[in-house]
């Protein structure tokens, strides 16, 4: 057992400085260059930082040729990265790169815990079953945080675009005014309106641009927003009061959600009622009274 170890760490550790020497060549380039030719050296702990997050993602990104994927699954997985905001060419390589990393640390942190001699069989199901499918439930999390936030944010998007197109801005211009002041408060949706501007600027017709929004997001309020916007293009209504009313309604419909996320707390209160307050509560008010009950018979008793 002792030798699988040894081996298995000696494998890690070679694959892991193969990685740094092939992944700092221009780390090392410059440091070879600064002693060539000193000059002065500007210490930046932020550019440092990312420096070296971006030199650890190129690395893990390298681990995605192991896997085998066909090109439905790798649809599939780019559709889920472009909704949870990864929209570089390198996202896919990291993911697939992460699926077998993340294994192999979670299998050398057992074993190095311990923990592997206790339940070997269970040790290396979690370690290699686990480490495999929790990229997946972490993107899954991403993009239900990035959808959080979308929906969240449109009422307040719809707001500023109605305020400028009755300003005299045309709807493209008003959803890049939204998207450029909507930056600092709404970053998620604000990116994704900057896409359509995007896409409207690039000569994509808009109907087009704005069904694609929804469908990038997978949010349902924004398919119902594209839907609502390309009626209005085709039967001439007037877009600022489409925009207002279904704003108002975005407004009620969460309004309503909240209200319903009360009314079933009485309902979800009943379990930590009964199973943790009560007993606890009957242990204080009865202990005393049975206490006594029990002195008072035992001495009757006797």
């Amino acid at each position: 057992m002792m030798m699988v170890i040894f081996s298995f760490v000696a494998v890690f550790l070679l694959l892991a400085s193969a990685g740094l020497l092939l992944f700092y060549r221009e780390a090392m380039l410059e440091r070879i260059s600064y002693v060539v030719n000193p000059r002065p050296k500007k210490t930046d702990l932020l550019g440092t930082i990312h420096q070296t997050g971006a030199s650890l993602t190129e690395l893990v990104g390298q681990f995605d040729k192991v896997l085998p994927k066909s090109q439905q699954e790798m649809s599939v997985i780019q559709q889920r990265l472009t909704r949870a905001g990864y929209r570089d060419a390198s996202a896919m390589q990291v993911f697939y790169g992460a699926k077998v990393v993340t294994p192999i640390v979670i299998c050398f942190l057992l074993l190095a815990t311990g923990a592997m001699s206790q339940s070997p069989f269970f040790g290396w199901a979690l370690g290699l079953g686990g480490g495999f499918l929790l990229p997946d439930f972490w993107l899954g999390r991403m993009i239900a945080r990035r959808q959080k936030r979308v929906r969240l944010g449109l009422p307040d998007a719809l707001d500023f675009m109605v305020i400028c197109i009755e300003a005299g801005l045309s709807l493209d211009g008003a959803t890049a005014r939204t998207a450029e002041e909507l930056a600092p408060a709404h970053p998620a949706l604000s990116d994704e309106l900057s896409v359509v501007v995007l896409e409207t600027r690039a000569g994509r017709p808009r109907s087009d641009a704005w069904r694609q929004f929804g469908e990038r997001t997978g949010v349902e309020t924004v398919r119902v927003l594209a839907t609502i916007l390309i009626q209005a293009e085709q039967l001439g209504t007037s877009v600022s009061k489409t925009l207002r009313v279904h704003s108002d309604t975005l407004r009620t419909k969460r309004r309503q959600q909240i209200e319903e996320q009360a009314a079933k707390m009485t309902v979800k209160l009943v379990f930590p009622l009964v199973f943790c307050i009560f007993p606890s509560l009957f242990v204080v008010v009865l202990a005393p009274s049975a206490i006594i009950m029990m002195e008072a018979f035992g001495s009757n008793f006797k």
